[in-house]
């Protein structure tokens, strides 16, 4: 009996919005215009403080570019849902560690517009919608847990994996959130469209999001042993012990 109503709930779902990126045309233009006008402030703020950044030490370029290259790469691994469509890592975490929540706010936001043009994932419409649950609300959380971590003084590649995998379950939960708001139930409202969205992505979201974060350790581990001046550019994941 369980397995029938899990099955009749998959499928009563909308195909196209099941995917960390929601797809083109898939939120109203409210909604479309509502998230991206949330969203644009944090953009604008990311911007001057990699500007800042790049001034005061410009060796940090290439980093800056690993970070978002590690973000498309991880994001662009789509892998198949119950639904037919797909989930995915969102890479942010090793940024985020990096240089914090608002550089990755710009550097998220620009790797989303080359999903779109380049591999027709997520949409223009919905970008501001995905740039909010990725390149922001997940690395809010992922620094968050991560500074939680530091209070704790736990080891540092415990708290590297518990801030992305954490992080990347925040970026689902968000987007689950927006399409619950743009799609309520007509029974049980928008906080019933919550659960059946979030149930639908937790099944291969959560898997996910443990390799996201032993991927992360193992990424920022190697930058640690292989640049001799990383820690001395006081970057964000030195509050943690090693």
């Amino acid at each position: 009996m369980g397995k029938k109503l899990f099955v009749l709930l998959a499928f009563s779902l909308p195909f196209q919005g099941f995917s960390m990126h929601i797809m083109e045309g898939y939120l109203p233009a409210g909604w479309s215009i509502f998230w991206t006008v949330v969203y644009l402030p944090f953009f604008i703020w990311g911007v001057k403080v990699i500007q800042k950044m790049v001034i005061k030490h410009p060796e940090l370029k290439m980093l800056l570019a690993l970070a978002a290259a590690f973000a498309f790469v991880l994001s662009a691994l789509k892998l198949p849902s119950v639904t037919g469509s797909s989930s995915h890592p969102t890479g942010v975490g090793l940024g985020t560690l990096l240089f914090g929540p608002i550089t990755m706010s710009v550097l998220g936001v620009l790797v989303l517009i080359f999903q779109v043009l380049l591999l027709a994932h997520g949409g223009v419409t919905t970008l501001g919608a995905n740039a909010f649950s990725m390149a922001l609300a997940g690395p809010v959380v992922t620094f968050g847990i991560y500074k939680l971590c530091a209070k704790l003084k736990c080891n540092r590649s415990v708290s590297i994996f518990l801030a992305a995998c954490l992080g990347d379950l925040a970026t689902y939960t968000v987007t689950a959130l927006q399409l619950a708001l743009a799609h309520p139930d007509t029974q049980t409202g928008v906080a019933g469209a919550f659960v059946k969205f979030a149930s639908i992505f937790s099944l291969t979201q959560i898997p996910i999001a443990i390799v996201e974060g032993l991927v992360t350790v193992l990424v920022m581990n190697i930058l640690i042993k292989n640049i001799p001046n990383l820690k001395g550019l006081k970057l964000k994941f030195q509050t943690v012990k090693s």
